[in-house]
């Protein structure tokens, strides 16, 4: 009875995943009879040759994943090992124990919060500048258009050109000039101001249909007005593109904040983990292990972010009933 049992079980299961599996292709199948853009359409791929192209093309998306995906997924799975794991030979690839109280470990030992509030604070203030500022600026060249607007675009153009790197010393003399060592306004203006983000606005705004334009100042609404109620509104996906680039280049960078917040109170995240790595051959407490605990804890923000915003990165056309 048992065995008989298991048999009627077994055969059970296995027209189960059968018809699992055929409704899968089927499906798959259907998606690609309805499948009228992109390079290869549903007629493509009833040749052999195109859906040969297609595998090909899913195993270089699935390569290029599994290369993205990897460094981090190394960087967490050795943040959990020990100093001696960190250096075993033959290479261990999984730690004896995940103990997630580590981070907490290493967050209190260096009393983290308030480095990490710090970065907080430039990350707030640079996305704040970088949507404002630029969003305002490609408004007034692309749909105000004011008089000597041209020599305006051809002067951001070319400062596009210049490499930040050979700007930092002049920029530095600058802060010192006006006094803002140890001050996050700076850095929030420069990395605010990127000529990258001002051409983002600009090409996504000459596509909004003008005739939203025309109608808001019929309306009797001014410029600001307009931008605010308008074009604002419109350009929520361009913002969350320009707002995640601008908390990657925030967030992660170092000389910059290095040089200005000179004092220990004010470091950023990157700049602590740097202070950090160059004093833990002194430092016996603090191992290696735990740095990369470190490092695992200052990428996390950045992953939320991106998850939050990724839907604003696909949805850029422009919400409007209004075609010109």
């Amino acid at each position: 009875m048992k065995k008989r049992f298991l048999s009627l079980w077994n055969n059970f299961i296995k027209n189960y995943k059968k018809r699992r599996e055929e409704t899968r292709i089927e499906s798959y199948q259907r998606k690609l009879k309805n499948k009228r853009t992109g390079i290869l359409t549903w007629q493509d791929y009833r040749h052999v040759g195109f859906k040969i192209v297609y595998g090909l093309i899913i195993f270089a998306l699935c390569f290029t994943l599994i290369l993205a995906i990897a460094p981090a997924l190394w960087l967490f799975i050795s943040s959990f090992k020990s100093t001696s794991e960190l250096y075993q030979i033959p290479y261990v690839l999984w730690p004896s124990d995940f103990n997630l109280g580590k981070i907490l470990e290493v967050w209190n030992y260096l009393n983290f919060t308030q480095y990490f509030a710090n970065s907080v604070y430039v990350v707030i203030g640079a996305v704040i500048c970088a949507v404002i500022f630029n969003g305002l600026l490609a408004y007034v060249i692309s749909i105000i258009k004011p008089r000597g607007h041209k020599v305006v675009f051809a002067l951001v153009m070319l400062s596009y050109m210049i490499p930040a790197i050979t700007s930092i010393v002049p920029l530095f003399k600058q802060i010192a000039t006006l006094n803002l060592i140890d001050s996050f306004v700076p850095l929030w203006f420069v990395f605010g101001a990127n000529a990258f983000y001002f051409v983002m606005f600009k090409n996504y705004f000459d596509a909004i249909p003008k005739a939203l334009v025309e109608a808001a100042r019929v309306d009797g609404a001014n410029n600001l007005q307009i931008f605010f109620m308008i074009i604002a509104p419109l350009s929520r996906p361009i913002m969350g593109v320009v707002a995640i680039f601008t908390m990657t280049s925030a967030w992660s960078d170092f000389l910059l904040p290095y040089l200005v917040l000179q004092e220990e109170g004010m470091q950023t995240v990157m700049v602590k983990i740097f202070t950090i790595q160059a004093t833990i051959a002194t430092n016996a407490d603090f191992g290696p292990d735990r740095l990369l605990m470190l490092l695992v804890i200052s990428i996390i923000p950045q992953i939320i972010i991106f998850a939050i915003f990724q839907k604003q990165i696909t949805g850029t056309s422009v919400m409007s009933g209004i075609k010109e």
